[in-house]
């Protein structure tokens, strides 16, 4: 409930998103960096005071007075990257020439060394900072560096998506969108369908082409997914809806044999849902 209102906060707002895409981001950048602790601070603004990046989000073991610090633009690496709009790493925090000291004890405190972190902002609007911090000192940060920056754009591209929905309404464009989004669907989901009883190579080739051009092709930087022929079969009939026991039926597979194939869907596209696999996706143009 908002303080002043004591109404909901309005659903979709970038602080709701942000939190809510985190603890997912937070334990897998753990995971993939070593590192001892990821964590993330918000941009936070009190009225009559400058923003500050409050550090709430946790993942890894918090030893020190890390939790709820507020730090503000410019000073230690959080502040750093902001002002600079770019990712860095520190190796030695301390040994540092690149940022200010300000928060040494935080971070002594914290027994933290290495650190990278990153800025997330959303058009001009610096959202927050993302961290992965070793409590051992690392002379390369290279890896990490990139996998902190890669999770940052995703959250950036989360936040976009999820500002943009917030802003549609059901009203009669909206809904002929939705009924074209669907037919288009179908007919992606129809053409590699039949692509699968044409034996003619070239012919066959074709047909799969045109099925790629209704999805489009995902723009040089973005994540690259590379499925199978068969896995995008299955991936085009969840798409329309289909539950697995159909999928087994319309692609004259086993049932066990289709559930292997959404599991992998859901590894590749990073998704812990059949809903969230179509929506990634359809992020990187798999589908229309």
């Amino acid at each position: 409930m908002t303080a002043d209102t004591h109404n909901p906060p309005k659903r979709g707002t970038p602080h709701d998103e942000f939190a809510r895409h985190l603890l997912r981001t937070l334990r897998r950048l753990r995971k993939s960096t070593g590192a001892s602790l990821a964590f993330a601070g918000r941009v936070v603004a009190e009225s009559g005071d400058d923003p500050k990046i409050e550090l709430s989000f946790f993942d890894g073991d918090v030893v020190g007075p890390l939790r709820g610090a507020r730090l503000d633009y410019g000073h230690g690496l959080g502040g750093h990257v902001l002002q600079r709009r770019r990712a860095t790493a520190v190796n030695d925090y301390f040994g540092s020439p690149v940022i200010t000291h300000t928060y040494d004890n935080l971070i002594r405190a914290e027994r933290l060394s290495s650190l990278v972190a990153a800025p997330i902002i959303v058009g001009r609007r610096h959202i927050g900072v993302l961290y992965a911090a070793s409590r051992t000192a690392h002379d390369q940060l290279d890896d990490a560096l990139d996998i902190v920056t890669d999770e940052a754009r995703a959250i950036e591209q989360q936040l976009t998506v999820a500002e943009v929905l917030g802003t549609l309404r059901t009203d009669e464009d909206e809904l002929s969108l939705a009924a074209w989004r669907s037919r288009v669907q179908e007919s992606h989901t129809r053409l590699r369908r039949l692509a699968d009883t044409v034996d003619e190579p070239s012919l066959r080739a074709q047909l799969l082409d045109i099925a790629a051009d209704l999805a489009g092709h995902a723009p040089a930087d973005d994540i690259v997914v590379r499925l199978t022929s068969r896995e995008q079969d299955v991936l085009s009939l969840l798409a329309v809806g289909l539950t697995n026991a159909s999928i087994a039926t319309h692609l004259g597979i086993g049932l066990h044999t289709v559930k292997g194939y959404v599991k992998s869907l859901l590894t590749k596209l990073d998704a812990s849902s059949r809903f969230e696999a179509v929506v990634n996706a359809r992020r990187v143009r798999l589908i229309p």
